[in-house]
């Protein structure tokens, strides 16, 4: 009896420590699940969802603000490149300005440059027509205001190109002119203004006034063009030296269209030195017949235009002669 309660008593007691233990166990595992999570279940699951919603809201702002961006930067191309476009176009604005600046300065001074020459050209016509008006006494047989009291003629020419191209037959209708107001004289002379003479074998004397030699003279026009360089300074020289003697009246009619020379006051000084007698008397003297080949009509007359009027002007003043502007190269 005493042995069977001793084994009772042993499995009652075996069985209290197994459930002991698995209670110890389960308790274990409870406790380390209410470590683990200690709230409630539902909630991270609904943070995640969260969570998820915002990073999906915040990525398509995000594709929104890189289209928003895209959509400025080429806005901005667009305005830097009408930028560019508007600074070309203030600076092609700038430089016409400029141009029309330079343009209105240089025309300013032509027309300083035209009034200046204007106003010479005015001087010389007043003067001459001043001493062309008719007076009471006359010295000198006078025709078309030219003195004709000559024993001698000398033509001196300015053989250019301008002169032979625009010129020439208006030149020959002057010279016969000349020579009809002259019905016979001692001698004839014909040199170009570099005084290169017109028939070589009369060089240094006189051709005899005939009819014959008058209609030689025209004809030989036709194909005189010896060099010129548009200055009567060289001619008028070797007409005095060569041919003026002591009771020879001569006259020298110079015949051209512009002066290219350096200086006038030098040409007038030279001549009036070559061309003074012991008394202050003038050798011979000197007539100009100016052709308006520069003087286009309606135009400005060009500088060495300007400049072989004045020249030709004081030099037939000094020398006793006449100068003579035609306004027409019509062979009338």
């Amino acid at each position: 009896m005493k042995s069977q309660r001793r084994q009772r008593r042993a499995l009652s007691e075996a069985s209290l420590s197994f459930l002991d233990v698995i209670s110890c166990g389960f308790g274990a595992i409870v406790l380390l699940l209410i470590i683990a999570r200690t709230g409630d279940p539902a909630v991270p699951e609904e943070t995640e969802s969260q969570l998820l919603d915002s990073v999906t809201s915040l990525q398509q702002r995000l594709f929104e603000i890189r289209g928003e961006s895209a959509t400025l930067e080429q806005q901005l191309k667009s305005r830097k490149q009408q930028l560019s476009e508007l600074e070309e176009r203030v600076a092609r604005l700038r430089e016409k300005l400029a141009s029309v600046d330079r343009q209105s300065q240089q025309v300013s001074l032509s027309q300083a440059r035209e009034r200046e020459q204007l106003q010479l050209v005015l001087q010389v016509l007043t003067e001459e027509m001043q001493r062309l008006a008719p007076t009471s006494e006359l010295k000198n047989q006078l025709i078309g205001g030219i003195p004709v009291d000559s024993d001698y003629i000398i033509f001196v020419i300015d053989s250019s190109g301008s002169m032979q191209s625009a010129a020439w037959n208006k030149l020959k209708r002057e010279m016969l002119n000349i020579l009809d107001i002259y019905p016979q004289v001692q001698g004839i002379q014909v040199l170009n203004d570099m005084g290169n003479y017109m028939f070589a074998n009369y060089r240094g004397r006189w051709m005899a006034d005939t009819p014959e030699m008058r209609e030689q003279i025209i004809t030989r026009l036709n194909s005189w063009a010896p060099f010129s360089n548009s200055s009567p300074v060289e001619g008028i020289s070797a007409a005095i030296k060569t041919f003026y003697r002591p009771a020879r009246k001569i006259s020298i009619y110079t015949l051209g269209d512009d002066f290219q020379g350096s200086s006038i006051r030098r040409v007038v000084k030279a001549v009036d030195g070559l061309n003074r007698a012991n008394r202050g008397e003038r050798l011979v003297r000197i007539h100009t017949i100016g052709f308006p080949v520069h003087f286009p009509p309606g135009g400005t007359p060009s500088s060495s235009a300007i400049r072989f009027a004045a020249l030709m002007r004081e030099l037939s003043y000094n020398n006793g002669g006449t100068f003579i502007g035609l306004n027409s190269l019509r062979p009338e």
